[in-house]
């Protein structure tokens, strides 16, 4: 993470196959998450459309080059931190990830919570502190959300990271639904 200035800690993307586990999640909360995917997109005026299951959405991303997984395992230390940041990993997107938390807080690690940021337009950004539980999940925008203004609705923008871990050893799966270039 150090390496390309994101932060400081580990992760590891899965190759496919996907532990079994991993990709039951990634298709069950896909096709939970899917119908709002859609109203997101319709609420905006955007011409994206998600089809009723990942099978089909990882076809349609892999015919533009969009081939590796992006499911991970997140590693942090104490001091560790990532930075704010979207992942988007080429043009086709699902707006949705899910966030595991796998470590118990306060026992195995205090600090590093999850970050979020809204960068609203012409207006200060709004942050977030997230505090999981060991086995909790938040499903987070991977980019923006629909929000209702005086004309309709706009695009704020949002960014994740995580804080510094402040003592032990956070672990944390993330469950990107759009594969990479």
């Amino acid at each position: 993470m150090a390496r390309f200035r994101f932060g400081r800690g580990e992760y590891q993307y899965f190759s496919y196959p996907l532990p079994a586990l991993v990709d039951e999640l990634r298709r069950t909360l896909y096709k939970q998450l899917v119908g709002t995917a859609r109203d997101w997109m319709a609420a905006l005026s955007l011409p994206l459309e998600y089809p009723p299951d990942l099978a089909a959405f990882t076809k349609e991303s892999s015919a533009r080059g969009q081939t590796r997984p992006t499911p991970l395992l997140l590693h942090y230390r104490e001091g560790d931190f990532n930075c704010l940041h979207q992942d988007l990993y080429g043009d086709i997107f699902f707006p949705f990830q899910v966030i595991i938390c796998l470590s118990k807080p306060g026992e195995e690690f205090t600090g590093g919570e999850l970050l979020l940021v809204e960068q609203r337009p012409r207006a200060q950004s709004i942050g977030h502190a997230i505090h999981l539980e060991q086995g909790e999940a938040v499903v987070i925008t991977t980019r923006y959300r629909p929000a209702k203004g005086s004309r309709g609705y706009y695009r704020p923008n949002f960014r994740h990271g995580v804080s510094p871990v402040l003592s032990g050893e956070r672990f944390t799966l993330g469950i990107i639904f759009h594969d990479a270039s």
